[in-house]
């Protein structure tokens, strides 16, 4: 069993975000970077069926520049067995992603993706499901519970619902997008991050993968949310459901 497992580099969520003076990106100066945590999730999972499996092969795999090699060698040293490196300085949007990652399913022939349900700097949540639409292969997202069958066949997936948890069989090889409650990630161990100097790392470009690398879509300017207004204090339900009927308009 082979598993794909794509990570991004993302700003490390206690890091202080700026927005750039011409609203075209945010300040990277003093921005710590890490693995998106729903990649990490992911990864987590991976590691867990190959653990229970007693064998597989983990295969985890990124875009964008050098710098997202030190991602790599964090899920190197969680335990993933090699790494790829899809080399590109383009500014790519959630469908030039899921191109360049169909190209490298193809290129792997895993039994199963695993990745997170977005990633938490753009919130797209769109290049799992893009991406098994291209392979035309079946897909479960925000999966919250995962179980492979004996044999390697099927996946059963439970995902959380507005209704309640929804049970879903899908056939292998599929797209599967992890959710939050999945699993909790492990922390990387001294160890591990010696092993992962060792492991392999693969450099490609969208040119080997016959894939051009382009954007359908860009940002055109980005700016932080209005401040919070400050709230109103009633003396009495009466009063509150006034204010929500009156002036809120939501009753």
């Amino acid at each position: 069993m082979k598993i794909l497992v794509p990570l991004k580099r993302v700003p490390d969520s206690d890091s202080r975000i700026r927005v750039r003076a011409d609203g075209a990106g945010i300040e990277t100066d003093g921005v710590k970077f890490s693995v998106n945590p729903f990649d990490s999730i992911a990864l987590e999972e991976a590691l867990r069926l190959r653990e229970k499996s007693g064998a597989g092969e983990i295969v985890v795999v990124t875009i964008g520049g050098e710098e997202c090699a030190e991602q790599l060698r964090t899920g190197l040293a969680m335990g993933a067995d090699r790494a790829i490196l899809v080399q590109s300085g383009a500014s790519l949007d959630s469908l030039g992603i899921a191109k360049l990652l169909a190209a490298v399913y193809r290129k792997e022939q895993p039994t199963l993706v695993l990745m997170g349900k977005q990633a938490i700097d753009d919130d797209s949540s769109q290049a799992g499901q893009m991406l098994a639409g291209l392979l035309g292969v079946g897909q479960v997202t925000f999966v919250s519970k995962l179980e492979l069958d004996a044999g390697r066949t099927t996946a059963r997936c439970s995902r959380e619902t507005d209704a309640g948890i929804e049970q879903v069989t899908v056939t292998l090889p599929a797209i599967l997008t992890a959710d939050l409650r999945l699993n909790e990630p492990r922390y990387v161990s001294l160890p591990g991050i010696m092993k992962a100097k060792k492991k392999p790392l693969e450099t490609i470009t969208p040119e080997a993968l016959g894939v051009v690398a382009a954007s359908r879509t860009r940002v055109l300017k980005l700016e932080r949310p209005p401040g919070r207004k400050a709230g109103i204090r009633v003396k009495t339900v009466d009063e509150l459901i006034a204010k929500l009927r009156d002036e809120a308009k939501v009753l």
